[in-house]
């Protein structure tokens, strides 16, 4: 064999595919320098031929000895037959458990009884000739929006955290702006409400502003923590001092429509130091209680979390440009020892609090009638320098950032600089710092949004070296089944967000499994390229105009995206001119859904015609989950992000242009509202029913 054709082998046993079809449906080969590149970045160290074939030689030796699979998936709560021959003896040990739970005798076929939902220790064999088998149950199906509501369609609202505001609010939206529009929002009917990634994006990152490259996504991100909401602090005159300041100083910038984030980073975090020293001094018992179960419950995790929180303050945002010996957690700890106790205790206390405040949103969303409350975010990976690469190095890609191809998102492709886990070392650790990230993020909502879940599938991994992007294939089945399991823990609703090149038979994977689709309405189109009718969307999603990605809907009634691609020389005159007419023609076919014209008087009633069909058409359809977009509601021009961009346009800054305290009578939310109680989307009408049904 040469070393060609081994490498090949090897990078197919490692999951990286040998090809992909691109936008265009032409089949594009990956080269060898990339096929290299990945298995790096998966751990193996390849410098010359010789290592090639001589790792390739070992991972077969090692496969060679093996009598059984390295992991089995049942599901939990049934009985399992299983074909393990020869026959030997077996016993199975729980998840958390050291002692044996069940044993027994295997064979061609033998029954396991039924087990709880988890990834448990199944030992064949004894003595040197054992094999640990990874024996994963996890329920059939993720919970249903019938099994969580008790309805099979609804509808709510999806807007930017940052972006909200209210007489209170210094600076960026804050966790109880977001509570206060949660029953602003609930009390229309609506069953959820819908925000951006709230995940930590660094104390000392004070560059990063986009919600979707967080630091660690198992953390919170304490930017939202609302300084006047601090148990403990409640009765605090040196608080409210504290406070009074914050807001003086912030004045301008909460005033502002752009949002100033440098300028809320220093002055939140001075105050929430100040606020955190007034705690130590003057909180009650039972508030210094809670914070310590809080971190014995969050245990290890929330520790190292802790200790790169403390040392990015003495060197910087990105672990890969500290003194070596700090690089690793092994390091930090050692290095530091007992001298960021206080440092680590603090960044515990931002954790509690904002996970607290986070709480009594989601309490309030539900309170206020929402079936769900609220729909978080989980961002596709971390940056590559934050806290969730170092704290989980052993796991992480080496070399390679997650991007993808071009495709209709982005025709250039996309580098994001995000960190993916390496699929085979994670699988090692039972899929254990997933898990930790899903579950992290169902304790506080009814609905989470899996971003870009085709990754669980294949991700698109791009060398830092220069070469090529490749695909490497995720254990899709196992991925799958660890959000069935913390889905169904959390009884949590998941919805995929699948927009891209999607692969044959992968949406039906995703539904087998419970996972709800994303039918967003500006892709989705007929043969003839008209965007399609929500009746014809596929009833097991959540269907939407446009994302945060997109044009809103006035943005798209009026070009204003095209407007910028032609503004960036993304396209030439023709290629806008062309644009505009087949938007044209988009906008009279979304107006016939309704037999309807978008040809008014003003430009403000043709507009809001095609607000009208949008959303009345979504309300009526037979999509399980309407969401609909604030911006669209309030007429917003402009985009929260224009992917490709960074300075070029304002992305992630647009601050909201309705303060939280008038959600509540605001005519425009009223009629969205309205539209969905006549399409039977109103969360009051499963409470009318149930009353009834008593």
């Amino acid at each position: 064999m040469t070393a060609q054709e081994a490498l090949g082998e090897l990078a197919g046993r490692f999951g990286i595919l040998p090809d992909f079809h691109d936008l265009a449906g032409q089949r594009q080969s990956i080269r060898p320098e990339t096929q290299l590149a990945l298995l790096r970045a998966n751990g193996l160290h390849l410098d010359n031929d010789a290592m090639i074939l001589a790792e390739l030689a070992e991972l077969k030796h090692l496969e060679s000895r093996r009598k059984y699979p390295r992991e089995i998936i049942v599901t939990s709560a049934r009985h399992a037959s299983l074909d393990l021959s020869p026959e030997t003896d077996w016993h199975l040990q729980l998840e958390g458990e050291s002692d044996v739970r069940f044993e027994g005798r295997t064979g061609p076929l033998f029954t396991l009884p039924p087990l709880p939902s988890g990834v448990h220790r199944l030992t064949v064999g004894s003595g040197a000739a054992s094999e640990t088998i990874r024996l994963i149950a996890a329920p059939q199906r993720a919970p249903s929006l019938q099994d969580v509501t008790g309805r099979a369609r609804i509808w709510g609202v999806n807007t930017a955290l940052y972006g909200l505001h209210s007489g209170r609010t210094a600076g960026i939206g804050d966790f109880a702006d977001l509570a206060g529009v949660a029953a602003a929002t609930g009390a229309m009917g609506a069953s959820f409400l819908g925000i951006n990634p709230v995940h930590n994006i660094g104390w000392a990152e004070h560059d990063t502003i986009s919600p979707y490259s967080p630091s660690h996504r198992g953390f919170l991100n304490t930017a939202h923590i609302a300084t006047d909401q601090i148990r403990g602090l409640e009765r605090s005159a040196a608080a409210r001092v504290v406070g009074q300041e914050l807001r003086q100083a912030s004045a301008d910038n909460s005033a502002s429509d752009l949002i100033d984030y440098r300028r809320h980073y220093q002055n939140h975090s001075v105050a929430l130091r100040a606020l955190y020293d007034i705690f130590v001094r003057e909180a009650d018992t039972g508030a210094k209680q809670e914070l310590d179960e809080f971190c014995r419950e969050q245990g290890a995790p929330l520790q190292k979390f802790a200790l790169f929180e403390a040392l990015s303050v003495l060197h910087g945002p990105d672990w890969r440009h500290w003194p070596q010996p700090l690089q690793t957690v092994a390091g930090g700890e050692t290095q530091v020892r007992d001298t960021a106790e206080d440092s680590k205790r603090f960044h515990s206390w931002l954790q509690w609090v904002a996970t607290r405040q986070l709480a009594t949103a989601q309490q309030q969303a539900t309170n206020s009638g929402m079936a769900l409350g609220l729909y978080l975010d989980l961002a596709v990976g971390p940056r590559r320098g934050g806290a969730e690469t170092w704290c989980e190095q052993d796991i992480v890609a080496e070399g390679v950032s997650i991007g993808a191809p071009p495709d209709f998102l982005s025709p250039a492709g996309q580098k994001w600089d995000l960190a993916g886990f390496a699929p085979a070392k994670l699988a090692e650790t039972g899929y254990q710092a997933f898990r930790d990230i899903l579950a992290q993020t169902m304790r506080h909502c009814g609905v989470l949004r899996i971003d870009h879940v085709l990754g669980m599938n294949r991700s698109y991994w791009i060398p830092d070296n220069g070469s090529p992007g490749g695909y490497i294939r995720q254990p899709f089945q196992s991925l799958l089944a660890m959000v069935a399991i913390e889905a169904e823990r959390a009884g949590t609703v998941i919805i995929g967000e699948d927009l891209g090149l999607v692969p044959d038979g992968f949406r039906e994977a995703m539904k087998t499994r419970g996972l709800y689709s994303y039918s967003v309405l500006q892709y989705e189109k007929t043969a003839d390229g008209a965007i399609s009718d929500p009746e014809h969307l596929r009833p097991a999603s959540l269907a939407c105009f446009g994302t945060h990605d997109t044009p809103t809907l006035k943005g798209f009634y009026r070009g204003h995206d095209i407007d910028w691609w032609q503004k960036l020389h993304w396209i030439d005159a023709d290629g806008a001119l062309q644009a505009r007419a087949n938007r044209q023609a988009e906008i009279a076919g979304i107006c016939a859904w309704q037999q309807a014209s978008c040809d008014a008087d003003s430009d403000d009633q043709s507009f809001a015609h095609l607000n009208m069909c949008v959303h009345s058409a979504l309300a009526n359809s037979d999509v399980a989950m309407v969401s609909v977009q604030l911006d669209d509601v309030l007429g917003e021009l402009e985009a929260q992000n224009l992917p490709g961009t960074i300075n070029q346009h304002p992305n992630w800054r647009r601050r909201c242009k309705l303060p939280v305290e008038a959600f509540a009578d605001n005519d425009n939310l009223l009629k969205i509202a309205d539209l969905m109680r006549q399409g039977a989307r109103d969360a009051s009408d499963a409470k009318r029913e149930n009353s009834s049904d008593h």
